[in-house]
């Protein structure tokens, strides 16, 4: 790989979906080649935990996260904080989540989605660790209760693939939450998201996959893996006006300072 490519971090994946059986190996080679020299996998059911476990113990550039999705929230047993921070002791274990508000499939379990983000929350707050919010067509109660949240304790947090309205963007910058560009600020007519990103600053703003979702042009429609967060990133650098050098070095010492304990671990390694 040359010495010039740019190194950037792939804040949110999920390889231990079944749409990389089998090549496992060879979707985190290319992701080297490519310059993403690390990648957060993310566990969305507890129960898969020892699993996700293992992908990062396998690999060094993976990291890993653990919690509930809200689309699984009424279909699993709720988390427990301390389930949370008994997970949160394996050294390559970086945040909570993703966890979140989504009332665009499943708005019929919205009590239990906000129970189960609160248990998250607190999980964050006790171990330090950054929480990875999932949201979908709950602006205004994903606002209220982070802000609620908050006030009874700080704590750190990404909008991991943000793609709500500015209002939901505001809210989070104003706590002191990242937002995270996926492949859908990548989309031609994601005019309006980028322009959200573009009046956030630079030094909250992380870049992901979301694999194997969401593949940006010129991949659109297939499958997405972490080697195709350097188009997402190409046009994160158009967004906000900045070389690609530059914004790969922002947005991995964003990844640094909220992702704390991957940086730790990088340091260490």
């Amino acid at each position: 790989m040359p010495d010039s490519t740019p190194q950037i971090v792939d804040s949110h994946c999920h390889l231990d979906f079944p749409d990389f059986a089998g090549e496992l190996h060879e979707v985190i080679d290319r992701a080297a080649r490519a310059g993403v020299s690390r990648m957060v996998t993310i566990c969305t059911r507890l129960k898969n935990a020892d699993s996700v476990r293992a992908i990062a113990d396998m690999h060094a550039p993976v990291f890993w996260a653990a919690g509930t999705h809200p689309m699984s929230a009424a279909e699993e047993p709720l988390a427990t904080v301390e389930e949370l921070e008994a997970l949160a002791k394996h050294p390559k274990f970086v945040g909570i989540g993703e966890t979140g508000l989504d009332y665009h499939y499943t708005a019929e379990s919205k009590d239990i989605q906000q129970e189960s983000l609160r248990i998250h929350i607190e999980a964050a707050r006790s171990t330090g660790l950054p929480l990875i919010i999932h949201a979908r067509d709950a602006d205004e109660d994903m606002a209220r209760i982070l802000a609620e949240e908050y006030r009874a304790g700080a704590y750190s947090c990404v909008m991991h693939c943000f793609s709500s309205g500015a209002g939901l963007a505001q809210a989070a910058l104003d706590l002191g939450f990242y937002l995270s560009m996926s492949g859908i600020a990548a989309f031609p007519r994601s005019t309006e998201l980028r322009e959200i990103f573009a009046a956030a600053p630079l030094d909250r703003i992380l870049v992901e996959t979301d694999s194997p979702y969401l593949a940006p042009p010129p991949h659109r429609g297939k499958r997405n893996e972490p080697a195709y967060t350097v188009h997402t990133a190409r046009v994160g650098a158009e967004t906000f006006g900045v070389s690609e050098a530059e914004f790969a070095a922002s947005t991995t010492a964003n990844f640094d300072r909220l992702f704390w304990k991957a940086a730790d671990w990088a340091k260490a390694a």
